[in-house]
């Protein structure tokens, strides 16, 4: 048995806007991977490499930080976002190795031990069904900031209950079954958000001027009804927490967790790659590496 089962998806364009390396995917991947395998301290861990239109390089990354034992990898002719989430839907559904199990993007920078922090948290804590390592800033400038939640002291930080997340996640491996039709709705254009929202069930689901006060909350509300009300209605509400402060932040750069100094992860999250890794063709701010 293994600790910790991770579907690992990774695509080579930029998207959106990254608060570091936006110029160089295959550069950000590669920090990003870093942080990663720093996360997993000496957790033990199967990891499937989703590579979707990726070059060799990439391949050659996870290879260096995981052995053939703990690496599946899997090159995809670009599939696109929809079809790589629903295959870590069933990836990690479907394997039995670890009850514990965890969706992974290519664009989150972790601290050192972060996964490590989670899978304690959820294994000490029954009603942690889903977990995350990103305390996502809109949990203190959108609406939802007014739903209650619960609060728990655990190791080193406190542990809130939230709302919704993006789709990078740990969960457990049954909770994940119960709720996976209501995951795989995101393949039918239903948003993280919205997904969220019908699986942790907060009161302003129920109460519309919670989220009608944003056109932007409207629509996830309005999309939490619409896929997911076979699981409001009849699925039972599943708890997803969160640490603060956080652990790993999205990179994009109006939605950094707060708090932290991320400018300052960011240089040494590089500067140890650098120490690590000598002969690596691309180029970073420090210069040739």
């Amino acid at each position: 048995m293994i600790d910790l089962a991770i579907a690992y998806r990774v695509y080579p364009g930029v998207s959106k806007t990254p608060a570091a390396w936006s110029d160089d995917k295959l550069k950000l991947s590669a920090y990003c991977l870093s942080s990663f395998k720093q996360s997993l301290g000496s957790l033990r861990v199967k990891i499937w490499a989703l590579l979707d239109g990726c070059p060799p390089a990439y391949e050659a990354l996870f290879r260096q930080y995981f052995s053939s034992d703990e690496l599946v990898v899997v090159n995809l002719d670009k599939i696109g976002n929809h079809a790589t989430f629903a295959m870590q839907i069933d990836l990690l559904s479907q394997q039995t190795e670890a009850e514990l199990v965890y969706f992974a993007e290519d664009d989150y920078v972790y601290a050192p031990g972060a996964l490590v922090d989670m899978v304690e948290f959820a294994r000490a804590n029954p009603d942690a069904h889903f977990v995350t390592a990103y305390d996502h800033l809109g949990n203190y400038d959108l609406p939802i900031r007014q739903e209650r939640h619960l609060i728990r002291p655990f190791g080193s930080r406190h542990w809130r209950t939230s709302t919704a997340t993006c789709l990078t996640f740990l969960a457990t491996r049954t909770a994940l079954l119960r709720v996976r039709r209501t995951f795989a709705t995101y393949s039918r254009h239903s948003e993280d958000g919205s997904i969220w929202m019908s699986i942790t069930q907060k009161v302003g689901l129920f109460n519309i001027p919670v989220y009608g006060s944003t056109r932007i909350m409207f629509k996830l509300w309005l999309k939490a009804w619409y896929w997911g009300w076979t699981q409001i209605l009849f699925g039972g509400r599943l708890r997803l927490w969160g640490p603060i402060p956080s652990l790993a932040t999205h990179l994009e750069s109006t939605c950094l967790a707060p708090t932290i100094d991320w400018n300052k992860e960011f240089d040494r999250i590089e500067q140890e790659f650098i120490d690590r890794h000598e002969s690596l063709s691309f180029t970073t701010g420090r210069g040739q590496v």
